[in-house]
């Protein structure tokens, strides 16, 4: 028997367990895509109906069936104009995922000279709006703002932040340990829950967690409170230690990864 051979046979052998880890695998990847978007509202509608029609057969409800069976096709277009912003959400994480499990990421090592120039600049009372990259790529919101490819340093955020500026108003995004844009144009959330006193840093803050897993960090203009969004959750008004806890968990930060890495090093804060 030749190694070909042999090979086949092996792979027959093993192809329903291989199948199943696959399947398993992808199930998951897109799961995990869902859970951070509001596509669950679709899966539960769909779930409904599926309930409903079983029941149905199951009891032979003929007429409700027969109902079911015409209106499908309008109910279909229905939900997809209905699950518009929803489905818009699920095919953009999708195009936008790092689907290369096995390329190499620098790890977030840079929290502490963003949190610098934060307290800096929230002692000013200056706003800011910086993005930080997690797995869902952000291309099509770097493409709003001017390309900066810049080492990050608490001394470049105050001075984009600080002064006034045609890249002060919107937000910087980082990536690699990169300042990638600056003046960059987030998508506001549509939320009727949040407080009215939110500006609009903290609406596009929010959006952004909505629609993608980027952590978002915002500095009041109003109140130099300094905030977090992520996953569609708000935390406001935190202290540098709750801060620096927080966004060093969200990104994966501990001491054992922690290098100086395509970052300037900056340990005092910017009078």
């Amino acid at each position: 028997m030749s190694a070909l051979d042999s090979f086949l046979d092996f792979y027959l052998s093993v192809e329903p367990i291989i199948d199943i880890l696959v399947t398993t695998a992808v199930l998951y990847a897109v799961y995990k895509i869902i859970a951070k978007t509001n596509t669950m509202q679709i899966l539960r509608a769909g779930i409904v109906i599926f309930i409903v029609y079983v029941v149905a057969y199951v009891l032979h409800l003929n007429v409700l069936l027969w109902g079911m069976q015409k209106v499908a096709p309008a109910l279909a277009i229905g939900l997809a104009i209905v699950f518009q912003p929803e489905i818009r959400k699920l095919l953009l994480n999708l195009g936008q995922m790092d689907w290369n499990p096995f390329a190499s990421r620098t790890k977030h090592t840079y929290a502490d000279a963003v949190i610098i120039a934060a307290e800096t600049l929230s002692r000013k009372k200056k706003g800011m709006l910086v993005v930080f990259t997690r797995g869902t790529r952000l291309d099509s919101y770097i493409e709003t703002g001017t390309r900066l490819d810049a080492d990050i340093s608490s001394a470049l955020l105050v001075t984009i932040f600080s002064f006034e500026t045609p890249l002060h108003d919107a937000a910087c995004i980082v990536e690699n340990g990169k300042i990638v844009a600056a003046g960059c144009f987030l998508p506001l959330s549509e939320r009727f829950d949040i407080k009215k006193t939110f500006g609009t840093r903290h609406r596009a803050a929010l959006g952004m967690s909505e629609q993608t897993d980027a952590v978002v960090l915002i500095v009041s203009e109003e109140t130099g409170a300094m905030s977090l969004a992520y996953d569609g959750n708000f935390d406001y008004d935190l202290t540098t230690s709750q801060l620096t806890t927080t966004l060093n968990k969200l990104l994966d930060v501990t001491d054992k990864n922690k290098t100086i890495e395509n970052t300037i090093d900056e340990s005092t804060s910017i009078n």
